[in-house]
């Protein structure tokens, strides 16, 4: 979906002589003077000329920079960017309510970038969000429509091959970051994978083929997620959980809950994370093997965590640690195949560190990088960030600042949104101590990353 260039930044960006990088760098280091991080780079200056969208913070400087070079005050406003005294709407989710819809959506999604996402923050109403789940809940099952009078005919080896151009992505997307594939990603979706759904094809292969269908549509939401284009990726998610309501694959559907949960959590959504995450566990329940059964209460434990609920967050964990007891004793998809010890390990430093546990965070986020395999590089980048706020917690500078500087070494993970923010973050916690000197080298060590990658682009 085209949006109109931003013929305010243009003009006050060529009346203050400044070119795409020479603003990035301008705003980055503007950004270090405060204490904090920002992943500014030339590419970013030419989205927000196209259109794209700009978060409040990013907003400020840049117009506290081009003001500087100006010699007048300058607001976002000036810059053709939001007006924060403009209330923000909820969003309708839109929950399709039948399979024509929801592939002429998808249709629809598949042509917008991820990488200009919209200004102001997702904000999701309570009732529509209720609406969406208690409709996956209740739902019969549509089935697919087999063997029609079309020429087209479909097999077992295009399933195949969607998987594993669905697994192929998705490596890509652990080791570089959601922006990197997206583009690719989608128009594969678009051109090859949906035209698909409308073939003919027997009972079994139309089920196998919307399930895999569903697993590259969940991985475009990931991805759209990871480049921080959250209402690309909500809309991406709530429509694969419509396309699992298809075939009626109510593990995959939980997982998919689990994911807006996670999402939720992410931006500070804390009822509707819980609500989505213990929809998950319900939805799944005689449904899923116990391996899914541990990353659904695991979603809940975050959600509790991040809520400050112990209590909840304690039993959630042990919920989830009972499952994975019993992972090897079900016959779990591939899509799961990735959700072993090391990441429930993960998700429970996350707990931890969010509940505050000062020895319980460091000894869970140590045991997660440990066992973390390096393919999974931004895993492990956000592993090493939650084991150096958790150093944090108990008053070791030292040793938090020498665990993120080894976060930031992957250097690959920068290019994920995500893990832009748990570096930012730990600036903004450790920006008291701006001149110590290995806080200092730090952020130098921030600084030069980001370059690099702009290099690279």
């Amino acid at each position: 979906m085209s949006r109109e260039p931003n013929a305010q930044l243009a003009a006050v960006m060529d009346e203050a002589k400044v070119s795409n990088k020479g603003l990035a760098r301008r705003m980055r280091d503007a950004a270090a003077q405060r204490g904090t991080g920002l992943g500014t780079t030339h590419v970013s200056v030419q989205r927000w000329r196209n259109g794209g969208g700009i978060t409040p913070q990013a907003a400020a400087i840049m117009a506290e920079v081009l003001g500087s070079k100006l010699g007048r005050r300058l607001t976002p406003g000036d810059l053709g960017f939001f007006d924060h005294a403009q209330p923000t709407t909820p969003q309708p989710i839109g929950y399709p309510s039948t399979v024509p819809d929801v592939l002429t959506l998808l249709d629809g999604l598949a042509e917008e970038r991820s990488e200009t996402p919209s200004p102001d923050p997702l904000t999701i109403a309570d009732a529509d969000l209720n609406s969406a789940v208690l409709s996956w809940m209740i739902a019969r099952p549509d089935g697919v429509q087999a063997d029609r009078p079309v020429h087209q005919r479909v097999g077992m080896r295009d399933v195949r091959a969607i998987r594993d151009a669905s697994s192929m992505f998705m490596q890509l997307d652990f080791k570089y970051g959601g922006g990197h594939g997206h583009k690719a990603l989608r128009h594969y979706f678009r051109h090859e994978v949906l035209p698909l759904l409308d073939a003919s094809y027997s009972e079994k292969v139309g089920n196998a083929l919307f399930g895999a269908a569903a697993e590259v549509s969940q991985l475009l939401a990931w991805t759209a997620y990871d480049t921080g284009n959250h209402r690309l990726a909500h809309r991406y998610l709530t429509s694969t959980l419509r396309l699992s309501q298809v075939i009626d694959d109510r593990m995959f559907g939980a997982r998919i809950l689990g994911n807006l949960s996670h999402q939720a959590n992410y931006l500070g959504n804390h009822a509707q994370a819980i609500q989505l995450s213990r929809a998950a566990v319900e939805g799944a329940k005689g449904r899923a093997t116990p391996r899914a059964m541990a990353l659904n209460s695991a979603m809940e434990a975050r959600a509790l965590s991040n809520a400050g609920d112990p209590i909840g967050a304690g039993r959630a964990m042990n919920e989830a640690e009972r499952h994975f007891e019993r992972a090897g004793t079900g016959e779990d998809p591939e899509w799961l195949g990735y959700f072993d010890s090391a990441e429930l390990t993960g998700e429970i430093c996350h707990c931890f560190r969010d509940l505050k546990m000062r020895r319980e965070s460091v000894e869970a986020a140590q045991r997660a990088v440990d066992a973390t395999d390096p393919k999974y590089a931004r895993t492990l980048g956000f592993c090493r960030m939650v084991l150096a706020q958790s150093h944090l917690l108990n008053g070791e500078l030292e040793a938090a600042v020498t665990t993120a500087s080894l976060a930031v070494d992957g250097g690959d993970s920068l290019q994920s949104s995500r893990f832009l923010r748990y570096v930012t973050d730990f600036q903004a916690e450790v920006s008291t101590h701006a001149s110590n000197p290995t806080v200092a080298a730090f952020n130098d060590q921030v600084h030069n990353a980001l370059a690099r990658l702009e290099d690279d682009e």
